[in-house]
């Protein structure tokens, strides 16, 4: 996948699900209660309720590292991860790809969106059932964790949304990757709603800026 080193896997954080699934890794859709059926259904209305979103957030490695950056979603399709300096890293997500670019390594990653576990949450109808599985729901005083696999192929690992609840808000989601790899995302100073320029989800290659100023 585009020469990827490891730094670079290591560094992907919502791209993952590219790496080469362990045979140990599964997991099954779990038995719904009237309870977890229930919560399940605020969730769906909560997030097809949510278009757009604005935030800091903090992103936590497999290894411990910690980037924080801003972070635009607009649902349908379309997310903007800018990391703060001196991080090189940039992740925008639109028009069906995630691109994941390393301005250090000089490298571009790009990914279809709905092979990812960022496609889940990305999605027009987000619905959990079918093509997407449930595979535990944990409630917690104040918050409820819901953690969700592609039917159809398991073992490229799950995302698991975490709400505050109460009223019923996202807050974090992490991403267990096919080698058992957790990336964790937090959400703060969020800010709901407001329109954003379609631009800021299209990745524009700096390599080829450069090229055509030479």
């Amino acid at each position: 996948m585009w020469g990827m080193n490891r730094r670079t896997m290591l560094a992907l954080p919502l791209l993952l699900a590219i790496a080469p699934a362990s045979p140990a890794f599964s997991q099954k859709a779990m038995t719904l209660t009237p309870q977890d059926r229930a919560d399940v259904a605020r969730i769906e209305v909560y997030l097809n309720g949510l278009r757009t979103l604005k935030a800091r957030f903090l992103q936590v490695s497999p290894e411990g590292a910690a980037t924080e950056g801003n972070a635009w979603l607009q649902r349908p399709g379309r997310m903007r991860f800018e990391y703060d300096k001196p991080s090189p890293f940039l992740l925008v997500a639109g028009f069906g790809s995630a691109v994941f670019y390393d301005s250090q390594l000089n490298q571009t990653t790009s990914v279809p969106l709905d092979t990812t576990p960022l496609g889940i949450l990305l999605a027009d109808d987000f619905k959990l059932g079918g093509s997407i599985a449930v595979t535990a729901i944990t409630r917690l005083p104040g918050q409820i964790q819901v953690t969700t696999i592609r039917t159809a192929s398991p073992a490229d690992g799950s995302l698991t949304l975490v709400f505050s609840d109460a009223p019923l808000a996202l807050r974090q989601w992490a991403v267990v990757d096919a080698q058992r790899q957790e990336t964790r995302v937090s959400l703060f100073n969020i800010e709901l709603g407001g329109n954003f320029p379609q631009r800021m989800f299209e990745f524009s290659d700096p390599r080829l800026q450069n090229n055509n100023k030479n």
